[in-house]
């Protein structure tokens, strides 16, 4: 049977991922997860709706055009700095949900720290899923400028994990 802390861990990384519906079963015990992703974003999306008409009442244009224009304004200048940031760095990520950990044990060195030399096939770092250790390689050629992911991290897909000045 499954202890509680895995079961959160299994409900943590379901969360995290695209998957909708999970099932074990195991020694006559079942675990069944589904979610239910379209339903949040329908009552997300139908929330403002309600809402536009007694803000329209109240004050016709203020409170409606206030929030347009700041969110549009707002996401250029997000693209702006992650597009000067990563120029000439190429960012290694992580391929899953997982437990990020820079060596293969405790007592051993880090795989790779700031001002390491990389190939494409060096192993830079594990994250762990569900018990299964998953060696990432750097898949470029050039040097470590920083380590993103604090060891022992919960990294989630895609999340940056290094900063590569490639060659």
């Amino acid at each position: 049977m499954l202890k509680i802390q895995e079961i959160r861990e299994i409900i943590k990384l379901i969360d995290q991922s695209d998957i909708e519906e999970f099932k074990y079963e195991h020694e006559g015990a079942k675990i069944v997860l589904k979610k239910n992703v379209h339903a949040p974003v329908q009552q997300v999306t139908s929330a403002p709706i309600a809402a536009q008409p007694t803000f329209v009442q109240q004050a016709p244009v203020q409170p409606v055009s206030a929030p347009e224009v700041a969110a549009p304004a707002a996401q250029p200048a997000a693209a702006e700095q992650s597009g000067v940031d990563n120029a000439n760095l190429h960012t290694i990520t992580s391929p899953m949900v997982g437990t990020f950990y820079q060596s293969s044990s405790p007592d051993s060195p880090p795989y790779v720290s700031s001002g390491s030399e990389v190939k494409a096939d060096t192993v830079v770092c594990i994250v762990e899923a569900m018990k299964l250790f998953n060696e990432i390689e750097a898949e470029v050629e050039g040097e470590i400028v920083e380590v993103l992911a604090k060891d022992g991290q919960l990294v989630e897909y895609g999340q940056p994990l290094f900063l590569v000045k490639p060659r």
